[in-house]
């Protein structure tokens, strides 16, 4: 059976200008023609270009490929072997080009410029979330707040992450303490740790008004990769990221008062990004 050129052309997912370009170079001559004169491809012609496809998937060169197939002792398993090295190689160069690249972004979703030991040493089970890191930043891209923090974050040293992540560490082991103890979320001491969180963002990364306090709380509830950046998974308790939801939109209405405006207000873009400033 004879195929013409625009079927074979659809059965390998290639141009008709490739197999004309097969038949110039001599790669892939058609094994006849139609009375008008016209390409047609046998069945062999068809098994030698998918050789073909092969090995220039493979990165093989034309010549290469003519060589392989047209010369009995071209050697085509050294060939392939030699070529299954290259890849591995390239595979390899990739990998790496792929972790600086997910690197360059944690940097700059994250603003925290550590190699993976360091943060390790300053994080321990504390992880950031690249996805959520990206999602915050395209949704807080143009928020001051979330500028701001950023800013604070990039200047930060491995020592002042060393302090940052110190101070939420005792913070998290009161916390839990607290909410152990029965401790109710309306309490003073719920209130005085929600305070203590607030002053934190303000003190590390951007000043952190009741109601930008009360969004990031809700965030911790809600996505469950925004609360583990404060308590990590082995931490966690059923409830706590409501817990501490509560006490701080108890905090917050205390500190605004029942009459006061709130302080984001006419700032759409107030709340900063949240993997950002903890």
């Amino acid at each position: 059976m004879s195929y013409t050129v625009g079927q074979v052309a659809g059965f390998a997912g290639v141009t008709v200008r490739t197999l004309h370009h097969y038949d110039r170079a001599g790669l892939l001559a058609p094994g006849g023609r139609s009375a008008g004169g016209y390409r047609l491809y046998s069945e062999a012609d068809l098994a030698r270009l998918q050789q073909i496809l092969f090995y220039r998937e493979l990165g093989f060169t034309l010549d290469e490929i003519a060589e392989i197939l047209t010369d009995p002792q071209a050697d085509a398993l050294g060939r392939l072997k030699a070529r299954r090295r290259a890849l591995r190689e390239q595979i390899d160069k990739l990998e790496r080009l792929v972790e600086v690249a997910e690197r360059a972004m944690e940097v700059h979703q994250t603003g925290v410029d550590l190699d993976p030991r360091e943060r390790f040493e300053v994080f321990g089970e504390i992880t950031f979330d690249l996805s959520y890191a990206t999602e915050a930043e395209l949704k807080w891209q143009d928020s001051a707040g979330h500028r701001a923090a950023m800013r604070s974050a990039a200047e930060h040293t491995k020592e002042d992450w060393a302090d940052l992540m110190g101070e939420a560490a005792q913070w998290r082991e009161e916390l839990l303490d607290a909410f152990d103890a029965g401790v109710t979320a309306e309490s003073e001491r719920a209130l005085e740790l929600a305070e203590a969180h607030r002053q934190h963002i303000a003190r590390w990364f951007t000043p952190c008004p009741p109601e930008m306090h009360l969004r990031i709380a809700d965030d911790f509830a809600d996505d469950a990769r925004a609360f583990a950046l404060v308590v990590p998974p082995s931490q966690q308790r059923p409830g706590l990221a409501a817990y501490l939801r509560t006490a701080v939109r108890v905090n917050a209405e205390r500190r605004r008062g029942p009459q006061a405006r709130p302080e984001t207000e006419g700032n759409p873009h107030a709340k900063p990004e949240v993997e950002r400033i903890r």
